[in-house]
């Protein structure tokens, strides 16, 4: 049996049909192969910008990573393992998949805070081995949100990227990334293939990659030399993307070790 990890960004909730046609993917290789499962990871920052400016908050970001503070964090926490994480399980549930949403501590990790000047933005730490496995053997399909809890009892905002590595780490899974994007571009705008730490260094020194991208490829690069394989970076605006790449076709971009 395989484990794919898919981040998917909660994006996808605010393009019409999105979500709807990716779990229509998910269930059709389902049904067509029984040697494959699937564990998603989701964020959710356009909702969260909108709860948070309807509650008043201004938002800001550092490298691609949303600046915390703790008064927000109810908010934070409300949109991504709350609305997101349950409209995504409507339109599982839809597509007749079993679902289950969960955030990282279920998943068998904990957080803590990446770095003070960022608020309560936490990065993953192993915890035990969670409850997917148990999840996956009962033909569930676990939905996990990147909302983390610490030993210290605090929340944390996990950069989903992230987090779907660290899952995909726990899983021993492949991971895909699928983002608004069919691949990362170079210069020209112009699809790139694959990629290689040097090539992402060079495209990231050159202002190429920058923000999202950056913080993306980054955390694909280490998820590709942790696993020891390519992972990859595709489009959610193309669903069909999913069963190529479990059939083996090399569509997106392969981020390499």
């Amino acid at each position: 049996m395989k484990t794919w990890v898919i981040k998917i960004g909660g994006a996808v909730l605010d393009t019409e049909y999105a979500a709807s046609a990716l779990f229509k993917e998910l269930a059709k290789i389902s049904i067509n192969s029984s040697s494959n499962q699937f564990v998603l990871v989701h964020g959710g920052g356009s909702l969260v910008d909108r709860w948070l400016s309807d509650a008043g908050f201004a938002t800001a970001k550092h490298q691609g990573l949303r600046i915390s503070p703790k008064e927000q964090m109810p908010y934070i926490a409300g949109a991504l393992a709350g609305c997101a994480n349950k409209q995504l399980m409507a339109y599982a549930i839809k597509a007749s998949l079993q679902p289950v949403g969960c955030c990282l501590y279920e998943a068998g990790l904990m957080a803590k805070q990446k770095l003070k000047a960022l608020g309560q933005v936490g990065e993953c730490v192993p915890h035990n081995k969670g409850i997917l496995t148990a999840l996956l053997e009962l033909g569930h399909m676990p939905l996990v949100s990147s909302v983390g809890l610490g030993d210290d009892g605090q929340l944390y905002n996990v950069n989903a990227d992230e987090a779907a590595s660290a899952i995909a780490s726990q899983l021993n899974g492949e991971l895909i990334f699928m983002t608004d994007v069919e691949a990362v571009l170079d210069g020209n705008k112009q699809p790139l293939n694959q990629l290689n730490q040097a090539q992402i260094e060079a495209l990231i020194e050159a202002g190429v990659i920058v923000g999202g991208m950056e913080v993306k490829v980054k955390t694909s690069l280490r998820a590709a030399q942790h696993l020891r394989r390519g992972v990859y970076i595709s489009s959610w605006q193309k669903p069909q993307n999913l069963s190529a790449l479990v059939d083996g076709a090399h569509v997106g971009t392969q981020i390499t070790p």
